[in-house]
């Protein structure tokens, strides 16, 4: 996944930090996240989510609202409807210069904001909310012990998450004013309710309410025993895979291990993008990338294909030590093999038929670990040339070619 971090204009003019992970190749389509109520876009959930999306095919532009994280701006001058300003400035700024958001995410008061903001977003076919409260004002139970002090004085600071923070009156009458229901109930797009039954945070009532008051297409998932914040990477990547099987049913994404499917015994690669030199690679149903350096014009997404090279001769030589260890009974705890590529001239080796020009040579360093004699280290040294693949790269190799 390739991350790239990019900038744009908040509600009041302040720069807002973003970042948009990306997939390998062509995304083939664009999503927004929001995260949580003095959170920012880099929260463990929310990079793991993003993640997710992006092996799915999906980019996904996760941003700080203004004043949290590394955006600018005053954050206790803004308010619910200022998040909802900020989302939909972030949703033209993926109009304008990528492709509009088809999938719209938000995490708690994001999620709220999110449903708040999805009628503006004519693009996003689907809207997930994860952890959302019904009603925008819920977020007061935060700090409800100075929701006095703020009315009585006007603003208050307050702790959340460990940090200090300066709400002010302005902030509770917005959320206060927010009528959330009326456009959960004309949403008109797929929706995907997430929320933990033991969320302490925001009840589970009020994932109940959101579904109630959605019309169809809407789903429904309890998180079991997970926490408000996603903390544990178990509970994140479950709701990351969930996300990535619904958002199938709306938005025309196809999986690479489904589009890659090779047939038994073929090694199958795949043009990612004809713009770049990614490549996706399928083998007996796993995934690879193959990609080039940027010195050389490309993402450096995966490892070259000389480098694919020197990992199967690699592998092929580890596998054919421990094989023989086996066999002998040879107390050897670990083998590491160090490969390097490089292309030299004929005339500079010695053991090579051929004289003029360059040829390719593989250097090998071979680590073993273990309370192993010097008579077994060279025996192991000399089956180590044995290895499959190195006798087919010093043997004659033909290459038949045709077009299919």
């Amino acid at each position: 996944m390739k991350t790239e971090r990019l900038e744009f204009t908040g509600y009041d003019g302040s720069t807002l930090a973003a970042r948009l992970d990306l997939p390998s190749g062509k995304p083939a389509a664009f999503a927004l996240f929001a995260h949580c109520f003095t959170c920012s876009k880099d929260i463990p959930a929310a990079r793991r989510i993003a993640q997710r999306l992006a092996s799915l095919g999906i980019a996904v532009l996760r941003f700080d609202f203004t004043g949290l994280g590394h955006s600018g701006g005053e954050f206790s001058n803004t308010s619910f409807s200022s998040n909802i300003q900020d989302l939909i400035l972030a949703a033209n700024y993926l109009r304008e210069h990528y492709q509009a958001p088809q999938l719209l995410i938000g995490h708690s008061l994001g999620g709220a904001a999110i449903l708040a903001a999805a009628d503006q977003i004519k693009e996003a076919k689907a809207v997930i909310s994860i952890g959302a409260p019904a009603d925008p004002s819920h977020v007061t139970h935060n700090f409800k012990q100075q929701v006095n002090a703020i009315q009585n004085e006007g603003e208050a600071d307050v702790e959340l998450g460990g940090r200090i923070f300066t709400i002010k009156q302005q902030f509770l009458d917005d959320i206060s004013g927010t009528n959330l229901e009326t456009k959960i109930s004309s949403l008109k797009k797929a929706l995907l309710v997430l929320h933990a039954p033991l969320d302490e945070t925001v009840e589970l009532d009020n994932a109940a309410r959101i579904f109630q008051l959605a019309k169809h297409p809407k789903s429904f998932i309890t998180l079991d025993n997970a926490d408000h914040l996603l903390t544990k990477p178990q509970d994140a990547d479950y709701v990351s895979d969930i996300i990535a099987a619904w958002v199938q049913r709306y938005i025309d994404v196809t999986l690479l291990p489904k589009l890659m499917n090779a047939p038994e015994g073929i090694v199958r690669v795949s043009e990612a993008d004809p713009t770049s030199f990614i490549q996706d690679i399928s083998a007996a149903g796993h995934h690879l990338v193959a990609d080039e350096p940027e010195s050389y014009g490309g993402d450096f997404l995966g490892p070259t294909p000389y480098q694919l090279i020197s990992a199967g001769l690699g592998a092929c030589t580890s596998m054919t030590i421990r094989m023989y260890a086996r066999r002998k009974n040879i107390p050897l705890e670990h083998v590491q093999v160090d490969i390097s590529h490089d292309k030299i001239h004929a005339t500079d080796c010695s053991t090579c038929e051929q004289s003029t020009g360059k040829v390719d040579q593989f250097d090998r360093n071979i680590t073993l670990t273990g309370d192993i004699t010097e008579e077994d280290r060279q025996k192991l040294l000399a089956i180590a040339d044995k290895c499959p693949v190195h006798k087919s790269l010093e043997s004659e190799i033909t290459i038949n070619t045709k077009l299919s």
